[in-house]
């Protein structure tokens, strides 16, 4: 009891209730803009969190990721185009209601649906506490690093089509992750003799460039969304409320589905959100056919997948394996904050754990309330073009990534992740591997050395090492079975071989780069990089016997004018300083774009000039470059 009161002192704090707050309203307006997402807006806030404390970082971080498959409903059932992944289900017949004339019912039973799904998967987290807890402080360092292997090798081949290519992407995250100084020698890995990596690649620059830049370049590519705003009553809002109360079996049954299903690690959104449809077709038959307008259709999904978020932060908190791409990402504040997840969540740890099971609520609440009020506002989002998005975006991406360090280098990061970012992204690669291997990589080093400094190499006898041992062949035997019982068809990758030729041959670099290093600080990142030269073996032989050609060309224009202009932004950083760069950029891209000056960009300008004075200089407190016009005058 002492626990939950601690909790809820902290969370009632002004300072948390702001964060939260804030959270929930950034978080209704990313998931109300279709192909952005959850990971663009937790990556985008990830750096504001630098000087907050545990609680309002991770009430602003919660209050975000919590409510966009509130409002991601908003464009799925307007105009068909889900705001998230979140939303794929919720078209089917949200939008027939809407083409129907009844898109404020579809919407008013979606937000209602997905408060209590919300609050559902809360609970769920909240009484799984107790009975995890006793079992996870019984475990002893192999036996996380058994968990902990079990869940990369389990995450890496269900994520995205190729198997092959999650296991690469998983391998080469982890190789990335030991930039920088060893832990346990000092010795440097793959530093260059340059200071600005010894600490690592920062993560928050990383993720930035990773998720953010290529959502924004094909936002770009893409121009608009949708050029017809919405209509909406109150009447037909509350019409879909009481709707869903009525239902209130099939959202309980749905919401247990989201979260339990949510605590399986690397079982995505999408699949959860199928199974609840498919629950809803196969137990509530009544009303009109599903795929033409049955609110069965649009309670269902919208319930299970708010509740998969307490789902997903059981297998986070408790063993430090993140449940989805966007667990990833809290993960990785968790490391930027200086908590490890698993026994010290559940012990020391343990208020800020219940404090995050009442942000998950109040979230869910106050996200749902804010829809039903302003649900016409939001809607005016998916209206808005890319020529005015994608500066805004830009802005705060940059100014973010360079607020880290205050350095050229963090840019040039930056550009470089995002162009891997992109290239991932186009040939299928999976991102959320990667990211789970750049996160997890010191972990499982971590674990390793201590496992074998405390047991020896009796460690590699313990039941749980032996099982997980078991366990991944297991996983890649039945893939090499599927992909013998499936035949030619499957082994042809989508795409040509040049991603693993390249990984192969970025895996042999750092052997040799690592050979003149001692044992401690070697093995680990050379046991890496071998795993990574075999899988990527495979992957160009695969290509090879397959016939599919080797491809290069050109990155899409998009792409170019998106990292071009986060060198712009940069150069104008240290010409003009801070404010006078973000209005100038703002009104120029915007300008260029629409290929005329209007007085409404300078506004936007203007106001975003002030946004990000207060954000990264009153709230941050970083040095910014004063500008080298101002230093003529000054």
């Amino acid at each position: 009891m002492d626990v939950l009161i601690e909790a809820f002192v902290n969370v009632t704090q002004p300072l948390c209730l702001l964060m939260l707050v804030t959270g929930v309203g950034i978080g209704l307006v990313v998931g109300a803009v279709p192909g952005i997402g959850g990971i663009f807006g937790l990556v985008m806030v990830i750096p504001f969190t630098f000087q907050l404390d545990p609680y309002a970082a991770f009430a602003l971080l919660l209050g975000l990721s919590a409510v966009i498959t509130t409002s991601d409903t908003i464009p799925a059932v307007l105009i068909g185009v889900p705001g998230s992944v979140g939303a794929i289900a919720t078209v089917e017949d949200g939008h027939p209601l809407a083409q129907q004339g009844q898109a404020a019912r579809a919407l008013g039973a979606a937000y209602s649906a997905s408060m209590l799904g919300g609050i559902f998967g809360a609970l769920v987290l909240g009484l799984s506490i107790p009975v995890i807890r006793p079992l996870i402080l019984s475990l002893q360092t192999p036996d996380f690093l058994a968990v902990a292997l079990i869940g990369l090798i389990f995450v890496a081949f269900i994520s995205g089509k190729d198997p092959l290519k999650g296991v690469a992407a998983l391998l080469l995250g982890m190789l990335l992750s030991f930039v920088g100084l060893d832990p346990h020698s000092g010795a440097e890995r793959f530093t260059f003799d340059l200071v600005y990596l010894w600490g690592g690649i920062p993560l928050a620059i990383l993720f930035l460039g990773l998720f953010a830049l290529p959502e924004m370049a094909a936002l770009l590519q893409r121009g608009r969304v949708s050029d017809h705003p919405a209509r909406i009553d109150a009447q037909g809002l509350w019409r879909g409320v009481r709707e869903t109360l009525a239902e209130w079996r099939l959202v309980l049954a749905c919401s247990s589905v989201g979260a339990l299903i949510g605590a399986i690690p690397g079982v995505g959104v999408t699949v959860i959100d199928w199974v609840a449809y498919g629950i809803a077709r196969r137990f509530h038959p009544a009303g009109p056919v599903y795929g033409q307008g049955n609110i069965a259709g649009v309670i269902a999904p919208e319930s299970a997948n708010n509740a998969k978020e307490g789902g997903y932060l059981i297998p986070t908190l408790v063993l430090g394996l993140p449940g989805s791409a966007t667990m990833t990402i809290l993960l990785a504040a968790f490391t930027v904050h200086g908590l490890v997840p698993g026994p010290e969540m559940l012990g020391k740890n343990l208020p800020l754990t219940y404090a995050m099971v009442m942000f998950l609520v109040l979230a869910n609440i106050l996200g749902t309330g804010t829809c039903l009020l302003l649900t016409r506002h939001l809607a005016a989002l998916t209206t808005i073009p890319a020529s005015r998005i994608v500066p805004v975006a830009l802005v705060l991406i940059t100014l973010g990534a360079f607020q880290t360090n205050g350095r050229l280098a963090d840019i040039v990061v930056l550009c470089g992740a995002g162009a891997l970012g992109v290239a991932m992204k186009s040939g299928g690669w999976s991102r959320a591997a990667f990211s789970l291997g750049f996160v997890l990589g010191p972990t499982v080093e971590r674990y390793a050395f201590l496992s074998y400094k405390l047991h020896g190499s009796a460690m590699f006898l313990r039941p749980s090492l032996v099982l997980a041992a078991l366990a991944i062949l297991a996983i890649i035997a039945a893939w090499v079975w599927q992909q013998r019982r499936e035949g030619p068809r499957t082994a042809a990758p989508e795409t040509g071989w040049a991603g693993f030729a390249a990984l192969f041959a970025l895996a042999l670099a750092a052997v040799g780069l690592l050979s003149g290093l001692n044992v401690t600080a070697r093995s680990f990142p050379v046991l890496t990089a071998v795993a990574l030269m075999v899988i990527a073996g495979l992957g160009l032989l695969r290509g090879l016997r397959a016939g599919t050609r080797l491809s290069l060309g050109l990155p899409p224009k998009p792409v170019l004018i998106t990292l071009g202009l986060c060198l712009t932004l940069t150069g104008l950083l240290y010409l003009c300083g801070l404010a006078a760069a973000a209005a100038v950029f703002t009104l120029m891209t915007i300008s260029a774009a629409e290929r005329r000056f209007s007085l409404s960009a300078a506004c936007v300008g203007l106001v975003l000039s002030g946004l990000v004075v207060v954000l990264f200089e009153k709230i941050t407190l970083a040095d910014w470059p004063a500008g080298v016009i101002w230093s003529l005058f000054g």
